[in-house]
C-alpha cells in the first residue's frame, strides 16, 4: 500500500514538462503540453477530413464523417431545442476533447483529466457559458430575477448552486479518472500478468468515452434548465 500511495502522490503531482524562459521562467506543466499535442491531432484531423467536400457524391470519408457530426448535433440539439442550438459545437468540441484526453494513456501519455487544474478550467468554462446562456435568453434583468424563483426563500440555494455546479463537474470527471488509476494499480498488485490488460482497455476506452458523456451530457442539461 506504500507503493500505491508513492504513485498516487507521483500521479497527482503536476510535473512541470519545461520552462518558458521569460519574466523569470514560466513553467508548463506536462498536462498543458499533451493538451498542445490533442489540439495539434484535432486540427491537423479536421483539415484532413474537411478538405474536398462534395455536395453531390461524396466519397466514403465524408459519409462518414457527416454521419457522425450529424448524429452529435442530433443528439444535443433534442436535448437543447432551439434556442441552444448556438452552444452544439462548444459541447461538441469539449466532449472529443475529453474522450481523447481519457484515451490517451494507451499511447503511454498522461491523461491531462488527471490534472484537477485542467478539470478545474473544463468546468469553469461550461459554468460561464451556462450563467451565459441564462442572460442571453432572459437578458440581465430576467437572469437575476430567476435566482428568486420559484419563491423568494430561494435565492441564497440558487446562488449557491453557481458555485456548487462547476465543483461538481470537475471533482466528478477528475475522480473518476482518478478512481480507475487506483484501481488498476490495486489489480496489478493482485494480478501483475493478464489481469489488467481488459480492465486497461475498459478504463481506457469505454469509460473514458463515459465520462466524456457524462461531462457534456450534465453541462446540456444546465444549459436547457438556465434558458427554459
Amino acid at each position: 500500500m506504500g507503493n500505491l500511495s508513492e504513485l498516487l502522490m507521483e500521479e497527482l503531482n503536476c510535473e512541470t514538462a519545461f520552462t518558458i524562459p521569460v519574466f523569470g521562467g514560466i513553467p508548463v506543466a506536462e498536462s498543458v503540453v499533451v493538451t498542445w499535442v490533442i489540439m495539434a491531432v484535432l486540427i491537423v484531423a479536421g483539415i484532413f477530413l474537411g478538405r474536398n467536400l462534395k455536395v453531390e457524391n461524396p466519397g466514403k470519408r465524408q459519409i462518414a464523417v457527416e454521419t457522425v457530426v450529424g448524429g452529435l448535433h442530433d443528439f444535443f440539439y433534442e436535448l437543447l431545442g432551439e434556442d441552444g442550438k448556438r452552444y452544439i459545437p462548444y459541447l461538441m468540441t469539449v466532449g472529443t476533447y475529453i474522450m481523447i484526453s481519457n484515451m490517451i494513456g494507451l499511447f503511454g501519455l498522461k491523461s491531462p483529466t488527471k490534472d484537477v487544474g485542467v478539470t478545474g478550467a473544463l468546468a469553469l468554462m461550461s459554468i460561464v457559458l451556462i450563467e451565459y446562456s441564462g442572460v442571453h435568453q432572459k437578458g440581465a434583468k430576467g437572469f437575476l430575477k430567476s435566482f428568486a424563483e420559484p419563491i423568494p426563500i430561494m435565492l441564497p440555494m440558487n446562488i449557491l448552486e453557481v458555485f456548487i455546479r462547476p465543483l461538481s463537474l470537475c471533482m466528478r470527471l477528475f475522480g473518476n479518472i482518478l478512481g480507475a488509476f487506483v484501481i488498476m494499480e490495486l489489480l496489478k498488485i493482485v494480478a501483475p500478468l493478464l489481469v489488467p490488460i481488459p480492465f486497461s482497455l475498459y478504463f481506457d476506452l469505454f469509460d473514458g468515452f463515459i465520462q466524456a458523456y457524462v461531462f457534456v451530457f450534465l453541462t446540456s442539461l444546465f444549459i436547457k434548465e438556465t434558458i427554459e
